[in-house]
């Protein structure tokens, strides 16, 4: 258990490390593919999403780890779509996960 916790710390930090890269390379002008503010449309519709988003989160990403901390829209963008990758999630999944992440 103490190794998985020290491997969900040494990811967080990577994350955090390419998310500054990243920042730095495009001289932290706003990605197109950053989430948007605010999604138009019923609070109702709103909440729908997040909970799918939640749901994606604990059945792909809980079964790892623990949801980390929150963090800038951009910067779980970054993360998200790392993680994407690793955990062989669709790109819905991945917008609906960071969408649950960033509200």
């Amino acid at each position: 258990m103490k190794m998985r916790s020290l491997m969900s710390a040494a990811f967080l930090a990577l994350a955090m490390l390419l998310a500054l890269a990243a920042t730095a390379r495009t001289g932290g002008s706003k990605d197109a593919s950053a989430p948007a503010a605010a999604a138009t449309g019923s609070s109702a519709q709103d909440e729908s999403l997040r909970l799918e988003g939640e749901k994606r989160f604990r059945s792909n990403c809980a079964r790892c780890h623990t949801a980390p901390p929150r963090f800038a829209p951009r910067m779980m963008a970054t993360i998200v779509r790392h993680m994407r990758v690793r955990a062989n999630i669709t790109d819905e999944e991945m917008r609906m996960i960071l969408r649950y992440m960033t509200e």
